[in-house]
């Protein structure tokens, strides 16, 4: 006797075939070539139906998985006999766990056996009563969908993919915020040259062109929310006797339209820079108190995901970030590249010249277990004490 499992949108479905050699047919794609020829050989033996679109999720994510449901397990249960039966499986997996239950069923799953599943998948309405091709393809996408849905499904508190998100556009605005403020220094400078080199900080630049306006009017301006008193007061002296050229009233807006963008940006980048920490501190406490948000944040995005990251042993974590350097030195048989991002950690940072490699492996090696703890620990705590006292360990 030969069984052939088909896992349909509706149900688990047990097709018996009247020829119970079937999967040793050398001629399968002319056997089944029609829906007269598929009807003949397969009869419905048993159909298990799923009560709703969450049931029918959970049983095609076991499928997928290659586990037996206990909707599964019930069905062969009941339809096993005394006599060794033959039971067609697609899911090589599945094959394996349903082999283990011992039901006394022998499990094929082969290539050949695929021929078989194309031919039964065409004429599935035809082979289950009730159905109708409509009724199959709405189901099928309605599953697909949740499936699609279910896999991208993810818990609030563990979102790596907003961190690679936010340290991506934190070093984008890091970029557009340089850029700006050179202009901002650049445009001003033909207007008061002598600024830029009292104020060196682009934003409190960017400030005092908001708060002042035209050079002239430094002297009635109050700078005290914007600058400490020594220099407001080698500001003021320095708008005296500026060698600038005169702008109209239009330049002046222009130019402080751009001086706004300037401040807006630096605001939205320190409020980007909070929120970077505090989702690195819930996703990844001790790789975070060991490295820093920043560079675990980094470590994290050029990885893909923290998951990725946890994964690679700590020679790849060392030179993350230097693989230019790694292929050069590989190719032109040169030395290998002591570290890439994880250079801009703090601790690698205090070691004196000659101990930063070591230090790196050092700090590599601790952040991989940190990271394992992180990704696939199951009773943590958020506290991140495991990297702590580990980097305790790396300070001595």
């Amino acid at each position: 006797m030969s069984y052939v499992l088909a896992e349909t949108p509706a149900g688990y479905a047990l097709l018996k075939a009247s020829d119970k050699k079937i999967y040793k047919s050398s001629s399968l794609l002319k056997d089944l070539d029609s829906e007269k020829k598929v009807l003949k050989q397969f009869k419905i033996a048993a159909f298990s139906k799923f009560d709703s679109a969450a049931n029918a999720l959970k049983e095609a994510m076991s499928v997928n998985e290659g586990k037996v449901s206990e909707q599964l397990s019930e069905l062969l249960n009941k339809a096993k006999s005394d006599k060794k039966t033959h039971l067609i499986v697609s899911e090589t997996k599945l094959a394996n766990a349903i082999n283990k239950l011992g039901l006394n069923y022998s499990v094929i799953s082969d290539a050949a056996t695929l021929d078989i599943f194309r031919a039964v998948r065409e004429y599935l309405p035809e082979l289950l009563p009730g159905m109708t091709d409509k009724d199959v393809s709405t189901m099928s996408l309605g599953l697909a969908h949740s499936i699609a849905r279910y896999k991208l499904k993810f818990s609030p508190d563990k979102v790596d993919m907003m961190v690679v998100q936010a340290i991506s556009l934190l070093d984008d605005l890091d970029k557009e915020v340089n850029t700006y403020a050179m202009r901002v220094k650049e445009w001003y400078g033909w207007h008061f040259p002598e600024l830029a080199k009292i104020v060196v900080d682009s934003v409190a630049y960017a400030r005092i062109i908001l708060t002042m306006g035209f050079r002239t009017n430094a002297h009635d301006t109050d700078f005290s929310e914007v600058l400490p008193e020594e220099i407001e007061q080698q500001v003021k002296s320095a708008a005296e006797i500026s060698m600038g050229t005169e702008i109209t009233e239009g330049d002046l807006q222009s130019i402080q339209a751009l001086a706004q963008q300037v401040v807006d940006f630096s605001t939205y980048r320190e409020q980007l820079s909070n929120y970077l920490n505090a989702r690195m501190k819930a996703i990844a406490p001790n790789l975070t108190a060991l490295v820093g948000e920043l560079v675990g944040a980094r470590l994290i995005a050029h990885a893909g995901s923290l998951v990725s990251l946890a994964k690679a042993p700590a020679s790849t974590i060392q030179i993350l970030g230097a693989e230019k350097a790694l292929f050069r030195a590989l190719k032109t048989k040169h030395d290998t590249p002591k570290y890439g991002l994880i250079y801009h950690a703090s601790l690698v940072g205090q070691a004196t010249g000659k101990n930063k490699g070591k230090i790196a492996r050092v700090l590599a090696a601790k952040a991989a277990v940190a990271l394992r703890y992180d990704a696939l620990c199951e009773e943590r705590d958020d506290s991140g004490d495991y990297g702590l006292s580990v980097r305790a360990k790396v300070e001595s």
